[in-house]
């Protein structure tokens, strides 16, 4: 296994600042996630860690060795970018077994590793093939199978599984854990999936514009995301956002929803008289009887099944429209008026203007350090 350490790194293309005084740890062993849009400075940084390219300024430490000006070769990485590199002339099973041939392996090592790592990507059947001969989804397991293969100690992997079919997607999620669980690796892995970042991270990097702006476990991004862009991304179907003003009375801090005054039992002094965006998770709101206190009237636009859940679309009195979650089998109103109720303890709280969550403890935008 082997830590990795970035410190300060920044890198510019002419006037253009991919990655913005970015600094960063995973400790040894550990699958850190590196999630944003497209731009967002991830595939940059994964390059740069490899010794693909060079940083501008700051030190790439793996395995507490300066390897900022190490060539690539040397620096023990295997690597599973989105564009496949895989060498036209080879097969697949060759393109596979170059990380064990540049090691010297026997014959009999390269053979059942490639075979092995084959059989759980399940490209066994197409290791006599060359690369024009495979599908999108067979290169990238091929690329991943390769990276997987020697057993290095810091695995990087560029949204490895972009480009397979749904089934296989949700199967990887599945032993993609187990797999770098085993091999022991420290791993760096970029997605846009929300799903896939929650299913193999130990910590997930949320990146926008060359910073990160919030680290921490998944439960965390997703309980207390540090602003609204991090907030909408994490979650199916994704956060309501509602405009509101919290105000105080005998009972504690409230806000307005369909006329009905909703308390919220961990609200921040700091938001009161303040405009402010209310956060409520679908599926954090449930259908409830209209005697029941706190209950919200709404109106029934629309229901979607979607196999494990239902999802509904509700209009408030004054017109916004929310959704409510539940899982499929469970009671619910499908058409006509109804009552929700909102879980006071999962709401969040952003300042209107910055889109910041209002009370958020951690330091999420990490530059000049790691967070606290």
């Amino acid at each position: 296994m082997a830590s990795l350490e970035l410190k300060n790194i920044v890198k510019r293309y002419k006037s253009h600042t991919v990655l913005d005084n970015l600094s960063l740890t995973v400790a040894d062993g550990e699958t850190l996630v590196l999630f944003g849009p497209s731009g967002a400075g991830k595939t940059v940084l994964l390059r740069l860690v490899a010794g693909v390219i060079d940083p501008d300024e700051g030190k790439i430490l793996i395995g507490g060795d300066d390897m900022t000006d190490v060539d690539a070769e040397f620096r023990g990485v295997g690597m599973a970018f989105q564009n496949f590199a895989l060498f036209p002339h080879m097969s697949a099973f060759d393109n596979i077994a170059t990380p064990l041939e540049a090691k010297r392996s026997s014959q009999g090592a390269i053979k059942a590793g490639v075979d092995s790592v084959a059989k759980l990507l399940k490209i066994a059947h197409v290791l006599s093939h060359k690369p024009r001969a495979l599908s999108n989804g067979q290169k990238q397991r091929t690329a991943l199978a390769r990276a997987l293969v020697g057993s290095p100690p810091l695995l990087l992997l560029d949204d490895p599984l972009r480009n397979v079919d749904a089934k296989l997607r949700f199967e990887m999620r599945l032993e993609l854990p187990r797999l770098l669980a085993d091999r022991g690796a420290t791993v760096v892995y970029v997605t846009q999936d929300y799903k896939e970042a929650m299913a193999l991270g130990d910590r997930i990097a949320v990146m926008s514009q060359g910073v990160i702006r919030q680290l921490g476990t998944p439960e965390q991004i997703y309980r207390e995301p540090a602003n609204i862009e991090i907030a909408r991304p994490f979650g199916d179907p994704t956060i309501n956002l509602l405009d509101v003003k919290p105000a105080r009375d005998a009972r504690g801090i409230y806000v307005g929803l369909s006329n009905v005054q909703v308390h919220l039992a961990e609200a921040p002094e700091t938001a009161i008289g303040r405009d402010c965006v209310i956060g409520l998770r679908p599926e954090s709101l449930h259908f409830v009887a209209d005697n029941q206190p706190g209950a919200i009237p709404v109106t029934v636009e629309a229901e979607t099944p979607l196999n494990e859940k239902i999802v509904t679309l509700v209009r408030t009195v004054r017109g916004r429209e929310i959704l409510v979650s539940r899982p499929a089998g469970t009671p619910g109103r499908n058409e006509g008026r109804a009552h929700i109720a909102v879980d006071g303890k999962s709401a969040l709280l952003f300042d209107h203007a910055s889109g910041e969550r209002i009370g958020a403890k951690t330091v999420v935008k990490l530059r000049n350090g790691e967070a606290a």
